[in-house]
């Protein structure tokens, strides 16, 4: 069984249908990609893993544990980190208490000093700027923030929603530079982006959500070379 195993998901809003069976498997230590346009079903699948959406049908499996029918907060206690779309960062907070509201959890709160190293260490701008409110923050200190919060809780597997998403064109190298340095350090990525090119180029393998249909999946060395990806979404 997969590291994370999802199989014939279906998710509605009322009555309008946002997935339509979707499958997919993550192994242990990738960094697999999640692609698609605005309002293909990407952020409702991970709100489905992380049990912000009630799936109709299917299930999702992670380290061979059934997720359907758990609260939002018992997949932190699981191992599984979710960083949303801008990050969720508390802007009135400083830095080092937003990245203590990562490890929140009771189970977590006691090896807090021992996550706040390793995150500064991984991210040392951080530990530079440890007192300032997050809202003076440019926007790549932002996001460095988010994913340190985001690990807080020592996850084994880190879901991330559009990561680029508003970073200057040279900032969006870095986020994707922090994502391997996680894969690295032993965490398993989900990475939902619009920004194809540069995901195809870190990620190990990708699906490609249209409609709330998986359409393609593969091995991102060879889906940057497919066609249809090039001209639906490479601009090629």
């Amino acid at each position: 069984m997969a590291f994370l195993e999802i199989n014939n998901l279906n998710c509605f809003y009322g009555n309008v249908q946002a997935l339509w069976d979707v499958s997919m498997s993550i192994e242990r230590g990738e960094i697999v990609a999640l692609l698609g346009a605005n309002g293909a079903g990407k952020t409702t699948l991970l709100n489905a893993i992380t049990g912000l959406v009630r799936p109709a049908s299917g299930s999702i499996t992670f380290m061979g544990e059934a997720l359907i029918g758990l609260p939002g907060y018992a997949m932190l206690e699981k191992g599984i980190s979710y960083l949303p779309e801008n990050g969720g960062l508390f802007p009135d907070m400083s830095v080092r208490e937003n990245l203590e509201m990562g490890a929140y959890p009771r189970s977590m709160w006691k090896d807090r000093k021992e996550k706040l190293a390793q995150v500064f260490e991984l991210f040392p701008k951080l530990k530079e700027r440890q007192k300032q409110l997050a809202c003076t923050l440019s926007g790549g200190e932002r996001q460095m923030l988010a994913m340190g919060r985001a690990i807080m809780s020592g996850p084994k597997l880190c879901l991330f929603d559009e990561l680029s998403y508003g970073l200057a064109p040279i900032m969006v190298a870095e986020a994707f530079n922090m994502v391997r340095r996680l894969r690295d350090g032993g965490i398993t990525v989900l990475l939902v982006e619009q920004n194809v090119k540069q995901t195809l180029e870190i990620a190990d393998r990708a699906y490609v959500l249209e409609n709330g249909r998986v359409e393609l999946e593969g091995k991102c060395r060879e889906l940057i070379e497919d066609e249809y990806i090039k001209k639906a979404y490479l601009g090629l």
